[in-house]
């Protein structure tokens, strides 16, 4: 980790601008699940314990300016529950009231500011915003690694205002996936799943130079088995994609890699029929679609994961949100949990997996971003990470 964090700052008496990631779910009006809220009290507690006043900065949601229905005040009226400590919503994250409040706080206080996507200067990343935000602040600390992908002025911009540091969850998430990149324990399999290749033909690509064994699952593994000539009749494919397919594939017979695709499947007639059939690859009926790994996959895809030393996974391997096309998730998330690998799940849907199971307590690492995880997979340079000053 060469970014400096928390642990390189006393932020005592000081006042510290805070971007967390508690874009979170909600449900009449209360966060249905507070996990992200959660991954972001050991970095809000460090501080107020080293006698830090903390404002959290955070969005919620896609608002086309402000919206009651998107407002921060259920996430502030969460996370006030979890630290068990007033927590004031303050009307909005930059402006008169907001600077009087942040000048009047004391050590260990803490205050949620409003959702900074009510301003479009937000996504602009509009330099007077940003110095805006930065206003009556002595540090800024960047603990979203979920959005650390994106170049706004909460996560890029206001570092050029304030003295930048990460904070702890932001530095577990650069640990860990970073160890990925750099020296992972071999062998070193990569399980990648999802909808469609057009979203993961970059860290496929990187992947494939990378690790040592592929596993694909989900309606990607349709696309590849469409362009090596199998017949998968109505399932989701994308015929665009099918010779991207093929370099992906030629490039892991170059590396010498094992490159995984299922071999059978659970099909139906769509995703809402109450069961599906066991079908092999070669047979899936022209009117049926592949939902679901089948048993014949796993037991080879279960192989590759008890040989492996790392595991990195990010994707369903079927229609997970519809219990007959569920099994092939599940069995993925339980054979990862009881593995003696390094265990990373890389955000998105994978995550919302293994929370639903339970099982994320039992895996190294599981990521609060997935789009972020996914390009820093890629070797890409995140601006909300890059904007943090190296340490010494």
């Amino acid at each position: 980790m060469s970014k400096r964090t928390i642990r390189d700052v006393d932020p005592r008496g000081k006042r510290v601008l805070l971007r967390a990631d508690l874009n979170v779910p909600l449900k009449d009006g209360k966060v249905a699940d507070d996990t992200r809220i959660r991954a972001s009290l050991p970095t809000i507690e460090a501080l107020t314990r080293a006698g830090a006043a903390v404002a959290v900065a955070s969005h919620l949601g896609r608002p086309k300016g402000p919206d009651p229905k998107l407002s921060l005040a259920p996430v502030a009226a969460r996370l006030e529950t979890l630290l068990g400590q007033d927590v004031r919503l303050l009307p909005d994250c930059v402006g008169d009231e907001v600077r009087r409040t942040v000048a009047a706080l004391h050590a260990g206080d803490v205050v949620v500011l409003e959702n900074v996507r009510f301003h479009p200067e937000e996504e602009a990343n509009d330099a007077g915003f940003a110095r805006e935000l930065a206003v009556g602040f002595d540090l800024y600390v960047n603990d979203a690694f979920g959005t650390a992908h994106r170049a706004h002025a909460s996560t890029e911009g206001v570092a050029r205002h304030l003295p930048a540091y990460a904070g702890l969850l932001l530095e577990k998430e650069l640990a860990a996936l970073g160890g990925i990149l750099a020296d992972p324990e071999r062998p070193f399999l990569a399980i990648v799943g999802g909808a469609k290749v057009s979203s993961k033909i970059d860290v496929l690509h990187a992947l494939v130079e990378r690790a040592d064994a592929v596993a694909i699952g989900g309606g990607m593994a349709n696309t590849f088995l469409s362009a090596t000539g199998h017949e998968v009749g109505t399932s989701l494919r994308e015929p665009d994609k099918e010779e991207e397919a093929r370099r992906i594939l030629r490039r892991a017979k170059e590396r010498e890699i094992d490159f995984h695709l299922p071999s059978d499947a659970v099909c139906a007639a769509s995703p809402s029929a109450p069961a599906g059939t066991v079908r092999d690859v070669d047979h899936v009926p022209a009117g049926e679609a592949m939902l679901d790994v089948g048993p014949a996959t796993l037991e080879e895809y279960a192989r590759a994961i008890g040989a492996a030393r790392t595991i990195f996974w990010n994707g369903p391997l079927g229609v997970f949100e519809s219990a007959p096309f569920a099994a092939g998730t599940k069995r993925i998330a339980e054979l990862l949990a009881a593995s003696r690998a390094t265990t990373v799940v890389g955000g998105g849907e994978s995550v919302q997996a293994v929370e639903e199971l339970g099982l994320a307590k039992r895996f190294t690492h599981v990521s609060t971003g997935g789009g972020a995880s996914l390009e820093l997979i890629e070797g890409r340079t995140l601006p909300g990470v890059a904007a943090i000053p190296d340490r010494g």
